[in-house]
């Protein structure tokens, strides 16, 4: 009496090549649209620090009544808050340094992205905001980017 092999079960090498080909794919499309959403949310930080630092600047001017010393003559310079330099403000990795550039009527603060993480492909480029709340993107509209 001959015994019957079962039939095998699982999947075949075709099989299993058409479904890695499939994950492939997929992920080819989303690791983009992925990067994209994480330079956003970096960019959020940067926007958000740029915002606090201009209203530290406007109430620095508020007590001055000038934006490049106080009433002492110290240098406004060594007077920013250390934690408004970079963004984020907290962690290890710096995804933006922020440089204030000032006169006794007028200042501005630029968010330079650093090449840690990717961030120097963001399609914005550099952040800017002035003294009249103007805002500025090197690489992109102001809308897309701010």
């Amino acid at each position: 009496m001959r015994t019957r092999r079962p039939d095998s079960s699982g999947f075949s090498l075709i099989e299993l090549l058409i479904a890695v080909a499939i994950v492939g794919i997929l992920a080819a499309i989303a690791y983009p649209s992925y990067q994209d959403s994480v330079r956003k949310s970096r960019r959020a930080d940067a926007r958000a620090v740029l915002l606090e630092g201009t209203q530290w600047m406007q109430r620095f001017y508020t007590e001055n009544y000038r934006y490049d010393r106080n009433k002492a003559g110290s240098a406004v310079a060594d007077l920013f808050p250390t934690s408004l330099e970079h963004a984020p403000q907290d962690g290890n990795v710096r995804y933006y340094t922020i440089a204030l550039t000032t006169t006794r009527d007028t200042f501005s603060l630029t968010a330079t992205p650093t090449t840690s993480g990717g961030q120097h492909k963001d399609r914005c480029g550099d952040l800017s905001i002035n003294q009249t709340g103007a805002k500025d993107a090197t690489g992109g509209s102001v809308e897309q980017c701010w």
